[in-house]
């Protein structure tokens, strides 16, 4: 698939989103929101199963450049996700740009590790998406949920993830349910975080990566945006 980049702005900073279309006429757009380390193989290539299975897939972008190192992505995602209006600002921007592209096309939204909190943060937020799912996202946030969620969402996670603790996640449940959010939550055992990735950035193989995982969540989302779509 070939992609194509859309330049787009966050206040003063210089952002890139990354489109892959699909062949024919798409069924709905996806804004997708990559891991803290910014669009990796990783993400692009769930861009790509987007594309060949109908979809519109934009990347957005968090950042404007690509971390270094673990350090700086750390860092980098520190300093975005400080102040929560500032950084749900950078994800409605990204979100924005979605918009611009799919015209009147339906809108959904996934991501990945930061990526999936962001989708969480969106749907927070009051964002008017028919669906998101998260991968293996993190699940706290600095301000919860006051207001109905619009989204219907999925939220795909390893038991064994370190960055989400079952206390976490029942606080998310409890957050949820407060605001009267349709929500699905698929927990795999022994899985732990970045499950969907089967290979580290410097192409050596992820020793996180669960093929059964991987695949049953990718089918969930499908099967939930097929629901959703009609």
């Amino acid at each position: 698939m070939s992609v194509e980049q859309v330049a787009y702005r966050d206040g003063d900073s210089d952002l890139t989103a990354l489109v892959v279309r699909p062949l024919g006429s798409p069924r709905a757009a996806v804004a997708v929101y990559p891991t803290i380390f910014n669009p990796t193989p990783g993400v692009m290539a769930k861009a790509d199963a987007l594309a060949a299975a109908g979809y519109l897939a934009v990347v957005c972008d968090f950042y404007g450049t690509t971390p270094n190192d673990m350090a700086d992505a750390f860092t980098k995602a520190g300093e975005l996700r400080a102040d929560a209006a500032t950084y749900r600002a950078r994800l409605r921007a990204g979100l924005t740009t979605v918009v611009g592209l799919a015209g009147d096309l339906p809108l959904l939204a996934i991501g990945f590790c930061m990526g999936g909190q962001a989708v969480l943060e969106l749907a927070r937020d009051g964002a008017d998406l028919a669906a998101i799912a998260s991968f293996h996202g993190l699940l706290d946030t600095a301000q919860s949920a006051l207001q109905p969620i619009m989204p219907r969402i999925l939220v795909c996670h390893g038991d064994a993830d370190t960055l989400v603790p079952r206390t976490q996640v029942l606080e998310f449940w409890e957050e949820m349910d407060a605001v009267g959010a349709d929500w699905h939550f698929h927990s795999y055992a022994g899985v732990a975080h970045g499950f969907t990735n089967p290979t580290m950035l410097d192409g050596a193989a992820n020793p996180a990566y669960n093929a059964s995982a991987d695949r049953q969540s990718w089918a969930a989302m499908l099967s939930l945006f097929d629901e959703v779509l009609g």
